[in-house]
């Protein structure tokens, strides 16, 4: 699992302090139906920019993302280490 920031931005800054994450996904339609995940993150700038256009692609619909000039882009991985779920069966 991983996502998507700029190395300098709140995310980057807090997760080189604490690389522990917890995060929750709530079923919008049946909000009993829901996983979360608690782990560390490890943080990498190989490949970043290309996961970034390739998101832009998925959910914007467009070849390349809007880069900032000079900015640096950041690949994010969740490394789980508990998942928990309830309506996923």
């Amino acid at each position: 699992m991983s996502f998507n920031t700029a190395v300098g931005r709140a995310k980057d800054r807090y997760l080189r302090a604490d690389p522990r994450v917890s995060l929750l996904v709530i079923d919008s339609t049946n909000p009993f139906r829901w996983v979360a995940v608690d782990g560390t993150v490890e943080l990498s700038l190989d490949g970043a920019t290309e996961q970034i256009d390739s998101l832009a692609k998925k959910y914007l619909g467009r070849d390349t993302y809007s880069h900032v000039p000079g900015e640096t882009r950041i690949t994010v991985r969740i490394r789980a280490e508990r998942v928990e779920s309830h309506g996923l069966d």
